[in-house]
C-alpha cells in the first residue's frame, strides 16, 4: 500500500503470521521532477515497478527460507527481462503483424494500424485471461482484490474489518489495470494515423513511443479520478473497471487481514512523517487520491 510519504507491505510468514515492512518514499517523490505533468507519469512508473520487485523479493524470501533466498539482482534481471518481453510482445509483435497485413493482404496503413491495435488489446485481453487461471496467479489476484476492497471501505470511512471489507467492490477507478488498458487504447488511437511505414520504422516507433503514452495515460487517470462524480467520466472509466474484474479475485478473510494490515502501517508511517514535515496528521492524501491500489 502507497501513500503521499510512505509505502508499507504485509506478508503472511509460512507459521501464520503478518509480517510488516514499512519504509519512506524515495526522495524522487519529494524532487521537481515528480511536479511536472507526463513527465512525473514516468516516474511514479517506475518506481512503482521497483518497489513492487523489491516486496515480490521480500515475500517470496520469507517464504523460502534462508537457504533458498532471492538477490536483489536476480530481481533486477528479471525486471528489466519482463520489460523487454513486454516491448516485444504487446509492441513490437503487433507492429510486424500490422505491417503483414498491409504487405500481403493489401491493406491501407489506416486500416493496417487499426487492425494492429485490436491484436495488441486482444493480445493483452488473452494474456491476463490466460496467466488468470493459474492457481498461484489466482490468488495473487485474490489479494489485489483484497487491495481494492480495503481502499474502497476506507474511502467510505467504514470499519476496517476483515468482514467489513470484503463487502465492498473490486473496482477502484487508481488500480494499475485502469493504466494498463488506457495505455493500449491510446496506443490504437495514436498508431492508426501514422500511416505507412517499414516494418522496421513501425517497430521502432512503436517501442520508443510507449514512455510518451504511459505519461498521457497517468494523467489521464490522475484526471478521472478527481472527477468521479461527472457523469461523462463514470463513463469513460467503465471499461478499465471491467477489466478489473480480470486482474481481481474474491479474497478470503485471511487476504482482507493482510490487506488490512498493510493499509493501517502505511496510514501510521504517513501520519508520523507528515507531522514530522509540516508538523499537520496526514489526512490530506485521503481527498487527493494518491492512494495507489
Amino acid at each position: 500500500m502507497r501513500g503521499s510519504h510512505a509505502v508499507a507491505a504485509a506478508m503472511r510468514a509460512p507459521d501464520g503470521q503478518i509480517v510488516l515492512h514499512t519504509e519512506p518514499l524515495s526522495g524522487i517523490y519529494k524532487s521537481r521532477w515528480i511536479k511536472v505533468p507526463f513527465l512525473r507519469g514516468l516516474v511514479a512508473l517506475w518506481d512503482a515497478l521497483g518497489l513492487g520487485m523489491r516486496f515480490l523479493t521480500m515475500s517470496a524470501n520469507l517464504q523460502a527460507g534462508e537457504d533458498e533466498k532471492i538477490e536483489g539482482k536476480d530481481m533486477v534481471l528479471t525486471l528489466i527481462f519482463s520489460l523487454a518481453v513486454v516491448a516485444v510482445l504487446f509492441f513490437a509483435t503487433p507492429a510486424l503483424l500490422g505491417w503483414l497485413s498491409e504487405r500481403f493482404l493489401g491493406l491501407s496503413g489506416f486500416w493496417s494500424n487499426l487492425l494492429e491495435g485490436f491484436i495488441r488489446l486482444a493480445g493483452i485481453i488473452l494474456y491476463i485471461g490466460l496467466i488468470g487461471r493459474m492457481p498461484e496467479i489466482a490468488r495473487v489476484f485474490a489479494y489485489h482484490g483484497a487491495e481494492h476492497k480495503t481502499i474502497n471501505a476506507f474511502e467510505s470511512r467504514a470499519e476496517l474489518s476483515p468482514k467489513n471489507v470484503l463487502n465492498y467492490s473490486l473496482e477502484h477507478p487508481r488500480c494499475g489495470t485502469a493504466f494498463l488498458l488506457t495505455l493500449v487504447l491510446l496506443s490504437v488511437l495514436v498508431f492508426t494515423f501514422l500511416g505507412p511505414m517499414s516494418p522496421v520504422m513501425r517497430i521502432v516507433t512503436r517501442v520508443l513511443a510507449i514512455p510518451f503514452l504511459a505519461g498521457i495515460s497517468y494523467e489521464y487517470i490522475r484526471w478521472t479520478a478527481r472527477h468521479l462524480e461527472n457523469p461523462l467520466v463514470k463513463l469513460l472509466v467503465r471499461p478499465n473497471l471491467a477489466l478489473q474484474h480480470m486482474t481481481t479475485r474474491e479474497p478470503d478473510e485471511s487476504m482482507a487481514e493482510v490487506a488490512i494490515a498493510a493499509f493501517n502501517a502505511m496510514l501510521e508511517q504517513e501520519r508520523i512523517l507528515s507531522a514530522e514535515a509540516n508538523g499537520k496528521p496526514a489526512v490530506e492524501f485521503e481527498k487527493a487520491g494518491e492512494l495507489s491500489p
